[in-house]
């Protein structure tokens, strides 16, 4: 790849081969029952302490000690890294690939910034290549789906990491390489696994526990004022992104973005446009749809919300284009530690009356 290549086109690609949503709306989902669970499961640990053990898309690991060389996978995520920064554990990453340039937690943005690469040159696919990741000398490595694991794609596989001593984790519905199913309750998964792995449970517990009560707290004040009301329309996508063969390829119609925008008394204008966790939409049919309200996401853009104000250009006949309703957000609208930010700025935006 390119040096120079743009970000935003190097996590349209890598979103493209993640999620399976490019060039196709009609894709299957992958619910089938005979597939690894994609949850991490404890099998036989002490509550606190080592050794702990873990199920991990069919694969079972025992960490005696926490690891301390960990290399943090690209794969168009910011989950994994900003759950370890959650957690205090920024000491232990020797390699990072993962940013978005942006996140709604304060100083967040600017510590993923300062943690070291490992000098790495990223192969075809926008992550470490196999040589190079075995160079890191890991004794764990994580990513987002087992695409990040894939010989074929030029990364060291789980097999070939454990031969070397080191570790691997798939995050929370990443077995199947379908973010399609994930939800706010695997965002709490991966902080927990997190906490098992390196023996902070008590604090990843806390941050979890936080969430909810924040999240509850936001649905609750929402349910009392909208009780029996039409739930607002949202269209959800990355700003100046392409990912597919028209005009609007970063729409979000699966996953995460679905439940908090339920949780923020919202739903999704494009649910029903795709059974992937993108929508390869034309211009036609996004002027068809109404929109109630735009949450855009920005991925190393400086001004998001430029994009949002040139789409109610492009949209005037949008209740949200003539309400001037939308809201820019980064991290917090995907799998991470940072949910409940998501639902409350969201919910902030679609019922300012609740607050």
């Amino acid at each position: 790849m390119p040096m120079n290549r743009p970000a935003t086109t190097v996590l349209a690609a890598a979103l493209c081969l993640l999620s399976g949503a490019c060039g196709s709306a009609s894709s299957g989902d992958g619910d089938g029952d005979d597939k690894p669970s994609a949850r991490t499961t404890e099998t036989a640990a002490s509550k606190t302490g080592y050794p702990v053990t873990l199920e991990n898309c069919g694969r079972t690991q025992t960490f005696e000690k926490a690891p301390r060389r960990v290399v943090v996978m690209n794969g168009a995520s910011v989950a994994e890294v900003s759950t370890l920064l959650a957690l205090g554990l920024q000491d232990k990453i020797v390699a990072n690939q993962q940013s978005y340039g942006r996140s709604e937690v304060a100083g967040r943005a600017a510590a993923i910034k300062a943690l070291p690469t490992g000098d790495i040159k990223v192969n075809e696919a926008y992550d470490i290549p196999r040589e190079s990741m075995l160079g890191l000398r890991p004794d764990l490595v994580l990513s987002v789906t087992t695409y990040g694991f894939d010989q074929k794609n030029g990364f060291a596989t789980r097999e070939q990491l454990e031969q070397v001593g080191a570790g691997s984790y798939v995050s929370p519905q990443g077995c199947d390489d379908d973010p399609s199913k994930m939800t706010v309750a695997d965002s709490h998964r991966l902080l927990r696994d997190m906490g098992k792995i390196f023996d902070v449970g008590d604090k990843a517990e806390k941050l979890i526990a936080e969430s909810e009560e924040n999240i509850a707290a936001v649905s609750e004040r929402v349910k009392e004022k909208t009780e029996g009301e039409k739930r607002p329309k949202v269209m959800v996508l990355f700003s100046n992104m392409s990912m597919g063969s028209n005009d609007f390829s970063s729409v979000f119609a699966k996953g995460i973005v679905n439940d908090i925008l339920a949780r923020a008394g919202g739903a999704n204008a494009f649910e029903n446009a795709a059974r992937t966790t993108f929508a390869d939409l034309s211009k036609e049919k996004v002027a068809a749809t109404d929109v109630d309200a735009l949450v855009v996401i920005g991925y190393n853009d400086p001004d998001p919300a430029a994009y949002a104000k040139k789409l109610f250009k492009e949209f005037p006949q949008w209740p949200a284009a003539r309400n001037n309703t939308y809201v820019t957000l980064s991290d917090s609208m995907y799998l991470g530690p940072s949910n409940d930010l998501a639902v409350r700025k969201i919910a902030e935006m679609l019922h300012p009356e609740a607050f």
